[in-house]
């Protein structure tokens, strides 16, 4: 499994109420949520995001409350993955839960720019910024967590488990 596209940085600890706003959570859409993705750090994201595109931050991405809101819209908006230095606990399991793959490479993070052009291959943890030629090694997921994410979730991935019993 594999994602490409383009970059967008963030700062150590972006916390959940700047990726989702704690106004908007009187909804239960996750299409119209997105539509509020890291709008108090970054008016333009939600304009300029297509899909496979990747966020890379820095230390303790997805601090702050444990809403699953958080992970679900970035999902939502297309972003193919997130690396960072590290991630808050609870944002990481969120992550899993909702099928976001998320990648800890501090390197990668620390070098990579705002706008570069970069390669995740999730099966190996290899990042490539296509844009400098470098390439960055992740720890990557055991099979069962890329399976987790490969099927979109926990809970898709139990219904498919079933299917196939």
């Amino acid at each position: 499994m594999n994602t490409q596209g383009k970059v967008f940085k963030y700062p150590d600890n972006v916390d959940t109420d700047v990726i989702i706003p704690a106004r908007y959570l009187n909804t239960p859409d996750a299409k119209e949520l997105s539509l509020h993705c890291m709008e108090d750090i970054d008016t333009e994201f939600v304009k300029n995001v297509k899909i496979g595109d990747v966020m890379v931050a820095g230390w303790n991405f997805g601090c702050g409350s444990s809403r699953e809101h958080a992970p679900l819209v970035i999902k939502t908006c297309g972003t193919g993955c997130v690396i960072a230095k590290s991630f808050a606990r609870i944002f990481y399991r969120n992550a899993i839960n909702i099928g976001l793959p998320i990648l800890e490479c501090e390197e990668a993070a620390e070098e990579i720019k705002a706008n570069d052009e970069v390669n995740v291959d999730f099966d190996t943890g290899i990042i490539t910024d296509i844009t400098t030629g470098k390439t960055y090694k992740a720890q990557p997921f055991p099979p069962f967590i890329q399976n987790i994410i490969k099927n979109g979730g926990l809970l898709k991935s139990l219904k498919e488990g079933e299917k196939n019993d």
